[in-house]
């Protein structure tokens, strides 16, 4: 089945109320942070609070995922050990901006007999733009987060609501992960009160060819679920594709037409996927 993951919500592991708040939110995935969102003074507490937190579970069909760390800083691999010790099964890695940065996690990861860990692969600076399509390749990763203030940042780019400046960089990424068959998340959106502005970066996003959007508070999740989701309407029509498929395959045709367009593999392979997607909100809706 395909994996939807259209919101990916940023939880503080210092934040004991927010972890727990999280294994009710509708959201498709749920990335706890040890890196920004806890001072240098509080690392070490929060953690231990997370390895709890995942011990305890009750999250559902929601996917897990540790923002670990950078492995070069004097927390990275107490956090990696931590985690490898726990059910969690994708660590983050912030700041990505070579091959040999997520072969040194990896080589640990084996150390720790961990080798069903996959990586997550942060891109937040030029370097890691600049090196995205080997770091897409990396056997070991599956997926690629666009760290968009920090890359924004890093590009001295002026504030704009239509991020003219990071096109380039956005749709480098989009295409590195394609090519590497991995899943893509544009990066998050800093205003939480405003709903217009986020719908608008969202649909942004997806004519871009993101999956989904990283976020940073519980209240953008059903906007940006909306937007990556698939609607009633493209459900229908998925359903219509393979119906039409498949009379067409039985009766022996070359061909299948639906609505007077042609409908070929790709189409097919489409509407498969719109039809698991929506299996997948079923799914998480039920809890």
């Amino acid at each position: 089945m395909t994996v939807l993951l259209r919101s990916t919500l940023y939880m503080p592991a210092s934040n004991q109320r927010a972890m727990d708040k999280a294994r009710d939110l509708p959201v498709d995935a749920v990335v706890f942070d040890l890196e920004d969102a806890v001072a240098p003074g509080k690392k070490a507490e929060a953690r231990e609070q997370l390895v709890a937190q995942l011990a305890a579970g009750g999250y559902g069909p929601r996917q897990l995922v540790a923002r670990c760390n950078a492995l070069a800083t004097p927390w990275g691999e107490a956090d990696i050990r931590a985690l490898a010790a726990t059910a969690v099964s994708t660590l983050c890695l912030p700041k990505v901006e070579s091959v040999a940065q997520l072969h040194a996690v990896s080589a640990l990861l084996e150390e720790l007999q961990r080798p069903d860990m996959t990586l997550w692969a942060m891109i937040e600076t030029p370097a890691g733009v600049a090196n995205v399509e080997l770091i897409a390749g990396y056997g070991r990763l599956s997926a690629l987060l666009l760290g968009t203030t920090d890359l924004a940042y890093e590009l001295r780019l002026p504030a704009d609501p239509a991020r003219t400046g990071l096109q380039h960089a956005l749709g480098r990424c989009v295409l590195a992960a394609r090519l590497a068959g991995i899943t893509v998340l544009d990066g998050v959106y800093l205003d939480i009160k405003n709903e217009e502005g986020l719908r608008a970066v969202c649909e942004q996003g997806r004519a871009l060819g993101f999956d989904g959007k990283t976020l940073i508070h519980p209240g953008q999740i059903a906007v940006t679920n909306a937007v990556f989701g698939p609607d009633a309407a493209a459900v229908e029509h998925a359903r219509k594709v393979l119906d039409c498929w498949e009379q067409a395959t039985v009766q022996g045709k070359g061909v299948a037409v639906l609505d007077g367009k042609l409908i070929e593999t790709m189409h097919v392979d489409e509407a498969r996927r719109v039809l698991d997607a929506a299996a997948h909100v079923e799914g998480l809706e039920r809890g």
